[in-house]
């Protein structure tokens, strides 16, 4: 059994096939998926995804990009999102300096401003860093020295980790773990395979960010929740282990990440 710590299934790319990508996640042995938010509205659908499916959890978050729709009322009303029984996270949040749709002090303003509602919930968070490695590490560190030990472990994940092993170490230390997706199966991601061959297991997770990100020989197209199993297959390639390790070890980290027993 895998899991998809990280796919978009609210998003409008499934509304014509919702249920057979659901079907088909099934058929491939993934046992459950977590869907962040990204804006107000779609931290609504996660929620009621969660809600219909006994498979899906979610996230509610502001993605940097919209982090100027972050005012008094969306965080309150994320604060209320955030307490419905199937809420797993906050996020995605975090920082893109790649297309910068929103001013950078608004992006880490929102950003700070939802990491302190994770830790007054004690929800771990999902974290978007793109371009952005240095704030991302500094906000990070400031937040994982004041939240210390108060808070439950581990603290959250790296999404679709772009970083180097320096990034990736430092992660470990406030508590979070890395999520490799699609682009660990690239033939030209030698980069990232050799990062992925020398990070502990004990860390890591997969991930589809479906829609996005397919991986190969899909790369290009629509990805789904399926797919994880593509990128789970060159992590055991990466590691010479089988596969079903590669699952047990990831699989455990995503419960024990999100707290699903």
């Amino acid at each position: 059994m895998l899991v998809d710590t990280h796919c978009h299934l609210d998003f409008p790319h499934f509304d014509a096939d919702r249920e057979v990508t659901l079907e088909r996640a099934r058929g491939a042995g993934i046992e459950f998926i977590v869907n962040p938010g990204s804006d107000m509205e779609s931290s609504r659908r996660a929620v009621s995804l969660a809600g219909n499916y006994p498979d899906v959890y979610a996230a509610v978050g502001i993605h940097p990009h919209n982090a100027l729709s972050l005012d008094a009322a969306a965080l309150t009303e994320l604060r209320a999102l955030a307490q419905s029984p199937k809420v797993v996270a906050i996020g995605e949040i975090g920082l893109d300096y790649y297309r910068d749709l929103s001013p950078r002090a608004a992006q880490e303003e929102a950003f700070r401003l939802q990491l302190d509602l994770a830790a007054e919930l004690d929800k771990p968070v999902i974290i978007h860093d793109r371009d952005a490695h240095a704030d991302v590490a500094r906000i990070l560190e400031e937040w994982s020295n004041a939240r210390g030990s108060k808070g439950g472990w581990p603290a959250g994940v790296l999404h679709a980790f772009s970083g180097d092993r320096e990034l990736a170490e430092a992660g470990f230390r406030w508590g979070f773990m890395v999520a490799i997706g699609g682009p660990l199966t690239f033939q030209n991601a030698r980069r990232l395979q050799g990062l992925a061959r020398e990070l502990p297991l004990i860390h890591l997770v997969v991930e589809t960010d479906a829609p996005y990100l397919s991986p190969h020989p899909y790369r290009g197209q629509r990805n789904e929740p399926a797919r994880v199993t593509l990128v789970a297959e060159t992590l055991a390639a990466l590691h010479g282990l089988p596969l079903a390790e590669i699952a047990r070890q990831t699989t455990t980290n995503a419960r024990r990440l999100f707290r699903i027993k």
